[in-house]
């Protein structure tokens, strides 16, 4: 399965479509917190995802967003997977529209590097979020990378290591972790967190491990809650729903509940020693933005490398238990 991934990575790369849009594209190889007046510049990697247009629209609102000053989209390099039809029919269209708001197409990571101060990796598939990333981290230059931080715990790992080895600056989240009602959790709104119930549209796609696709938005909820030290994992799957349960290091309990037959909805409970909290309503990318520009501003990530790893970990574990037929998986050891 390594080999396969390594030469899907290696033979069709990241494939340009659309010559008469993209040009000559090629595939991709492998601290002061006050606002300045010198414009942060951001470049973006890949634009067949959503997160792509909604994000620009933000940084380069003619009404400055409030927390967004002093930072716009200047460049991007289009890329999509070639076995992903959804990403190729929507980069065109993508593209059309980050260049009505003002976004230089380039052709090259070279140019993207060269025009941008800071990373937007919007690759809407994980596999090749490693190749993609090298650059950009040998470079130096700080880096959000949009769920998944990559399609395998392994790659994973290897992007943590080269942003330590480089100092590199680097982030990955879903926004549901910012939800108002995580933070209140988080702030101790009820106490210590003695386990949670997440939920959120799990759908599925044939290139990914299972949660990895869409799941990974209430994984990575139940994570915000629950903090790291899951050690065991259990999966229950049908066709339309996953139930995975986690056993952390304390015995606590947390599950995560996908969905494929029921609107799509994001939510929860969370339970804790002062009484119980309701999670969501999911009100859009408002304040993952605001996490983005910070970090821009001040190369501290809110969310710890190790934790982020650590979701990709029960996500395997997961895949894991389901090919066993539900047995319970325990989490590897990450050491970075």
């Amino acid at each position: 399965m390594k080999n396969s991934r390594r030469n899907f990575i290696r033979n069709t790369a990241l494939a340009g479509i659309g010559a008469g849009l993209l040009g000559n594209l090629r595939p991709l190889y492998g601290m002061n917190t006050s606002h300045s007046d010198k414009l942060i510049r951001i470049g973006i990697i890949g634009l067949d995802t959503s997160h792509a247009i909604a994000f620009t629209k933000n940084f380069n609102n003619p009404v400055t967003v409030p927390g967004l000053e002093g930072m716009k989209v200047v460049a991007a390099f289009p890329q999509t997977s070639p076995d992903i039809e959804l990403n190729k029919k929507r980069l065109p269209g993508y593209i059309e529209q980050v260049k009505a708001m003002g976004v230089e197409i380039v052709d090259s990571m070279a140019a993207l590097l060269e025009k941008a101060d800071v990373i937007l990796l919007e690759s809407n598939d994980g596999r090749p979020h490693l190749a993609q990333a090298m650059p950009v981290i040998k470079a130096g230059k700080k880096i959000f990378i949009d769920k998944p931080l990559a399609a395998s715990l392994a790659d994973g790992i290897a992007i943590v290591k080269a942003a330590k080895k480089y100092n590199a600056p680097m982030f990955s989240s879903s926004a549901l972790r910012f939800m108002d009602s995580v933070k209140q959790v988080q702030q101790g709104a009820i106490g210590k967190v003695t386990g949670a119930d997440t939920f959120s549209p799990a759908a599925l796609e044939k290139t990914h491990p299972d949660l990895f696709w869409y799941g990974i938005h209430g994984v990575e909820t139940l994570f915000a809650v629950m903090g790291s030290g899951c050690k065991t994992v259990t999966r229950f799957n049908t066709p339309g729903n996953d139930v995975v349960v986690g056993q952390w290091s304390d015995d606590r309990i947390g599950t995560f509940r996908g969905t494929r037959n029921s609107p799509d909805d994001f939510g929860g409970r969370v339970f804790g020693e002062k009484g119980n909290q309701l999670l969501g309503p999911f009100k859009g990318y408002d304040a993952l933005l605001q996490e983005i520009a910070t970090f821009f501003r001040t190369g501290v990530p809110p969310v710890k490398p190790e934790e982020t790893l650590e979701i990709l970990a029960f996500m395997e574990a997961a895949e894991e238990s389901k090919r066993k037929g539900g047995k319970p998986v325990a989490l590897p050891a990450i050491n970075i």
